[in-house]
């Protein structure tokens, strides 16, 4: 495997723990409202996140890192053409980190709804706006060479709002939704828990039927690829896996599942990708693959060093610090929220 190759499977493998992990971290964020009905309940559902989810966005930093380092190119383009998206992604990431930390800093309810209403759009935004960036990306976005060897987006914001991309983004916004379900049951005791396997059941439904349509169109309308559609299946099977487990009350499988078809839907779109990164809907020849976007082959190899002695220790940590807040939590646990009291205690 040449060192483009090598780096284009671990920025997969970045974005596939950057979505399971803030996957289920927009999902509890934007049904935050629907599974806990009372300040006791939402802070005992934020909890279940306070110890992880800031641990969690990493994984989307050092995946952009690692583009812009082994793939500039191909970076420049995305965040040049992908603007807009980018940009609300990332007012909202700020705005939900905000929010986790302020709506403690004042006991006033109408404080503490104001910045559970900034969870819950925050962390929504973000769960439909990638599933729209990544499905134009497998489909193609007008790119052409400005006649001075750089590739360029020539398209507009609206370019980005196309059929196929709109799908993508409310399936990874239900899929977010679910996943984010199946870790509030495991993580979770009495009604937060009930709500939670009520939603993760309707919910999952209907992100099996748009996965599907969307896995479809993929397989049979932008590539041939036989791998892909294998990996398609099995994301088919993973999520029934995950739907039966849940039906079953069996909630860490339920949560293993999810976080394998997570997972299956990255390698199913990755796959589709390569060698490209970015392809042209205009001209196939302006097309970004991991060639003529990359850096050079010094520092592929220099990056490779780094990523071997450092990515275990972050692995390590990271499963460390899932282990040690393990526990189930409910609104018991939680004190009472009394005005001037809560005002002192964080989530």
């Amino acid at each position: 495997m040449s060192l483009n190759s090598f780096w284009f499977v671990i920025i997969a493998v970045l974005w596939i723990g950057y979505f399971i992990l803030e996957g289920f971290d927009f999902g509890v964020g934007m049904t935050l409202k629907y599974v806990a009905k009372d300040q006791a309940e939402r802070r005992a559902v934020l909890t279940t996140l306070g110890p992880v989810w800031d641990g969690n966005e990493v994984w989307l930093l050092v995946a952009g890192g690692a583009t812009f380092a082994a793939f500039p190119e191909w970076y420049a383009t995305l965040f040049s053409g992908f603007y807009l998206p980018l940009f609300l992604i990332l007012v909202s990431l700020i705005v939900r980190g905000v929010s986790f930390e302020y709506r403690s800093k004042y006991g006033k309810p109408e404080w503490r709804g104001r910045w559970d209403n900034a969870i819950v759009i925050s962390s929504a935004l973000p769960a439909l706006l990638w599933g729209v960036a990544f499905a134009n990306i497998v489909k193609g976005v007008p790119l052409k060479d400005n006649g001075h060897g750089v590739i360029e987006y020539v398209g507009g914001f609206f370019n980005l709002l196309n059929p196929f991309a709109l799908l993508g983004g409310l399936t990874t916004f239900f899929l977010f939704a679910t996943h984010g379900a199946f870790f509030l049951a495991l993580k979770t005791r009495g009604e937060i828990r009930a709500r939670a396997n009520y939603l993760a059941a309707r919910t999952g439904l209907l992100t099996a039927v748009l996965a599907v349509i969307f896995l479809a169109w993929t397989t049979f309308k932008l590539t041939s690829k036989t791998d892909v559609r294998i990996f398609s299946l099995v994301v088919v099977v993973a999520w029934v896996l995950a739907l039966g487990a849940q039906r079953l009350g069996r909630d860490g499988w339920a949560f293993l599942a999810s976080s394998v078809t997570v997972a299956m839907v990255v390698i199913t779109l990755f796959a589709a990708l390569y060698p490209n990164v970015m392809p042209s809907s205009l001209d196939p020849a302006s097309s970004l693959n991991i060639f003529n976007a990359s850096s050079t082959h010094y520092t592929l190899k220099v990056m490779t060093y780094v990523a071997v002695v450092l990515t275990p220790i972050v692995l390590i940590y990271q499963g460390w610090t899932y282990w040690v807040f393990r526990k189930r939590i409910s609104a018991t646990d939680i004190a009472s929220p009394n005005e001037g009291v809560l005002d002192k205690i964080h989530l």
